[in-house]
């Protein structure tokens, strides 16, 4: 079993990780009825994919020796209706001041980032703008 769920009322939900007993709360959002006052169960999908993006980037950067460094991620996530649905995903990824990476470091991190579980499990009418902010 990966997690267990259970619904606390009032559009909220917590999910426990059962290997390490970490705990997210979710809200419903404010523009479906919900008191947005966590992540809401869409944006911790277009979280998760931002979140997949960096731990592959992280797995090749230690099989090839590339210095990664803290990049920071900001996630946009666009919605639509009929049906309710997230219709696209922007992720600004933005790499650290002073971290230099030639063409093949780039690549090989680009390759990787956009090769992630996540995003190869969305479905593929979801628009997912990757922008790579190299410093």
């Amino acid at each position: 079993m990966t997690s267990k769920v259970i619904y606390k009322g009032n559009l909220r939900t917590e999910a426990t990780h059962i290997r390490s007993n970490t705990v997210i709360e979710s809200d419903a959002p404010v523009d479906n009825n919900g008191n947005g006052e966590r992540f809401s169960p869409t944006d911790l999908v277009a979280t998760a994919m931002a979140s997949c993006m960096l731990t592959l980037m992280g797995i090749a950067a230690e099989k090839h020796g590339i210095e990664m460094g803290a990049i920071e991620c900001e996630i946009e996530k666009i919605m639509a209706s009929d049906p309710r649905r997230i219709s696209e995903v922007k992720v600004e990824m933005n790499f650290p001041e002073g971290v230099t990476y030639n063409d093949k470091e780039k690549k090989i991190l680009e390759v990787a980032a956009l090769t992630c579980p996540v995003i190869k499990s969305l479905h593929p009418d979801l628009k997912k703008t990757v922008n790579f902010n190299w410093s």
